[in-house]
């Protein structure tokens, strides 16, 4: 029983537009791509999968502030967002803001309001709104108050299995604090 392979190879050769060699199957960091054989003299490269936005739903009853067309649920290269249907003509797109928790202000460069984020893994963090001016980050949800240790101006609530916690939000001291 034979399986079907990862990559169709076409039958016929392709050849490279710029010089006229012949096209190969080449491997990067963002996975298979064609490349010409005559590489470096040439360094024509074709991808395999165009990143192009692929419309899932017409918002029909949604229509685009900037141009009045319907609104679209695309799937694209970084995920499923809200963009115009009269793309490439019009470029918006709806951009989530990221809400404040609990008015607590950064105490890092006290400008800022700390909020919810999520990194590329999926994992919930605080950071502040000031970001790449202010790089305060915190793993665990962020509460009001001061440490009685060592006085930072921040505590935060840490999950355990005796239920949760309150640690200073510094990285220096993070001992527990009495309730």
């Amino acid at each position: 029983m034979s399986e079907a392979p990862l990559f169709a190879i076409p039958e016929h050769k392709q050849i490279c537009p710029l010089c006229q060699h012949e096209l190969v199957m080449k491997s990067g960091k963002h996975g298979p791509f064609l490349g010409c054989s005559n590489y470096p003299a040439c360094s024509y490269i074709q991808n395999l999968h165009p990143h192009e936005s692929t419309v899932v739903k017409l918002l029909a009853d949604t229509p685009c502030p900037s141009c009045g067309s319907p609104l679209a649920v695309k799937n694209g290269r970084y995920g499923m967002f809200i963009g115009c249907s009269n793309f490439p003509a019009c470029h918006f797109i709806v951009h989530e803001e990221a809400p404040a928790v609990a008015d607590v202000s950064c105490p890092l460069c006290h400008k800022g309001k700390l909020v919810e984020r999520t990194s590329k893994y999926g994992k919930t963090f605080y950071g502040c709104d000031q970001y790449p001016a202010c790089d305060f980050v915190l793993n665990f949800k962020p509460v009001a108050g001061t440490c009685r240790h060592c006085g930072f101006h921040l505590l935060a609530e840490k999950p355990t299995a005796a239920g949760i916690k309150l640690i200073c939000a510094s990285k220096k001291c993070q001992l527990p604090q009495a309730e």
